[in-house]
């Protein structure tokens, strides 16, 4: 991708002077698939004709296949099982299927260019975060209002700039340690070794890719929820960070963040300590009915 300026409009004067000498170094920003283009064209020029949608999105086999996949979830019982992608038009909704069309395609996007085992290992976890948001923003909803295929897209996007960095640098996955399943990434560690932020370069990627703002905005701070004032991107990184946490506790390794937000998090999703643990015991049962 050329570099774009206006990506760079709502950073900081070192969060952009930061930006141009990752772009100078050989960052790119992944392009949108031409489907996932066309089929966003058509949504927002008023295309409704399922079966018009369904054959672009059928113009990619990979794309349609995983959209099966992730309509398994037991976000969508009611609505499976799926026979076609008409069917998933029609029963998903046009504007919230293109939104888990967007998420599924930033995984072709960005494709492995060395190390493939932390490729599949940082998928994995991605695509289980999202899962687990999509159900959390579920049982949320009527107090969140933020719904599945938003959760989705925020759960998928929310690491990207990981992979990006992990194209461009080739010790970024020894360095980070990600051949550790109990490590992520250490932000100051990052920003020491690499000059660089995930997080920015994952708002970058979302703006890039027209995401709404409020997603861009949780990507870009959800490490950082007292930093967000805008009500739903706030809520977005709540159900982000408690995706996380279900995460760690489902694969029984250490969650080093969760003591500094969890007030904050259950306060935005409106829960108590008392409630967590059958929360969790809830979703853990629908997550692994599909896993």
């Amino acid at each position: 991708m050329v570099f774009d300026k206006t990506l760079l409009v709502d950073l900081s004067g070192e969060e952009s002077k930061s930006v141009k000498r990752l772009f100078d170094k050989g960052i790119t920003i992944p392009t949108q698939p031409r489907v996932l283009h066309q089929l966003q064209e058509q949504l927002a020029s008023g295309v409704a004709d399922v079966r018009v949608l369904s054959r672009t999105i059928a113009q990619d086999p990979g794309i349609g296949s995983m959209l099966f996949r992730v309509v398994q979830s037991a976000v969508f019982r009611k609505f499976q099982p799926f026979d076609s992608l008409e069917h998933i038009l029609q029963a998903v909704g046009l504007q919230q299927t293109g939104n888990l069309v967007r998420a599924i395609a930033l995984s072709s996007a960005l494709p492995a260019k060395h190390n493939q085992k932390a490729f599949e290992a940082y998928w994995a976890r991605s695509q289980a975060v999202s899962e687990l948001a999509m159900l959390i923003a579920e049982d949320r909803v009527t107090v969140c209002n933020i719904f599945p295929d938003q959760a989705c897209l925020a759960g998928i996007f929310h690491d990207c700039g990981v992979p990006v960095l992990m194209q461009r640098f080739s010790t970024y996955c020894k360095d980070m340690h990600l051949d550790d399943p109990e490590n992520w990434i250490d932000l100051a560690e990052e920003d020491a070794r690499f000059n660089a932020d995930h997080c920015v370069i994952g708002y970058l990627v979302g703006r890039h890719w027209k995401l709404p703002d409020f997603i861009c905005d949780s990507i870009r701070y959800h490490h950082d929820i007292n930093r967000i004032e805008n009500h739903a991107a706030r809520t977005m990184v709540a159900i982000l960070q408690l995706a996380i946490h279900f995460y760690h506790l489902n694969q029984r390794i250490n969650n080093p963040e969760w003591d500094g937000v969890r007030h904050e998090v259950l306060d935005e999703l409106g829960l108590g300590e008392d409630t967590l643990p059958e929360l969790f015991d809830v979703i853990l049962e629908r997550y692994n009915r599909t896993a």
